[in-house]
């Protein structure tokens, strides 16, 4: 297959031309409860599950960005089906992870304002690849404060049985992730609002960067705006997409230009 290229078909076309164990990573949002109505196009969950875990690699990961709809009163639940279903198939739910967003778009008015969606981390086996971002602060760092009766001394160690250990002044985050969303916050390119439901590049940068390594291959099904292209060739990975829609396909693939020039980066 070509990598660095979005396909203009149905995900089950572009993944039926893969080998098994092609793929390091997988990062994706479905259209959620729309899954078979998108923009008349249908798609067929559990095939494309199926077809995910034949085509990562061992101790590769797949994240699954989604969120529920309230149809006549009542959350659908479809997300955590999906979870369930990615773990009878033989994916471990390695991780369930929120997407928090900084705003909400519609306010609630008999129940508490929706302000996040789901990140299923769903690993084919244990997973091949870790690389933790420390971006959380600690309370105490660089602090020579009492830590539970224990004094830190000038070179910020702890006194006594943990005598040695530094308090860096950053600690591993935590998995609730924050991210603005909305126009302008997002993506700094326009272009990508024309897509109606586009995730923010940071966090697609996030977790690429978490479960991936350069020069791995990243695949997105749902390719939409081309979000997971442009965070893969940012930190550079090699990525294949596929987008059923030829709208979102042309979209993503003028959004891509100044990106695969910067980069010149062509594999057969």
């Amino acid at each position: 297959m070509k990598l660095n290229t979005i396909y203009n078909e149905d995900c089950l076309e572009t993944m039926f031309k893969m080998n098994n164990d092609f793929i390091d990573m997988v990062i994706t949002s479905p259209p959620y409860d729309n899954l078979r109505k998108y923009k008349g196009f249908n798609f067929e969950f559990e095939k494309i599950a199926t077809e995910l875990y034949r085509i990562i690699k061992d101790g590769g990961v797949l994240v699954w960005v989604v969120g529920d709809a309230t149809i006549n009163g009542s959350e659908t639940g479809t997300s955590f089906k999906q979870a369930l279903y990615f773990k009878e198939i033989g994916f471990n739910i390695h991780d369930t992870m929120i997407y928090k967003k900084d705003s909400i778009s519609f306010p609630e008015v008999n129940r508490y304002s929706q302000i996040f969606e789901y990140m299923f981390i769903l690993s084919k086996g244990k997973p091949k690849t870790f690389n933790c971002i420390k971006d959380r602060i600690n309370k105490w760092g660089g602090d020579r404060k009492k830590i539970k009766g224990r004094e830190r001394q000038l070179d910020n160690s702890l006194k006594g049985r943990r005598k040695g250990n530094l308090l860096q002044k950053h600690g591993s985050r935590d998995n609730v992730w924050q991210f603005n969303v909305g126009y302008g916050k997002s993506s700094k390119e326009k272009i990508a609002f024309k897509h109606p439901a586009i995730f923010p590049i940071k966090l697609a940068k996030d977790h690429i960067y978490s479960w991936s390594n350069e020069n791995d291959i990243i695949y997105d099904c749902f390719m939409g705006s081309g979000t997971t292209a442009v965070a893969s060739l940012i930190l550079n990975r090699k990525f294949i997409g596929s987008e059923v829609s030829k709208e979102y396909t042309e979209i993503a693939n003028k959004r891509l230009i100044k990106y695969i020039s910067q980069k010149n980066l062509f594999y057969d």
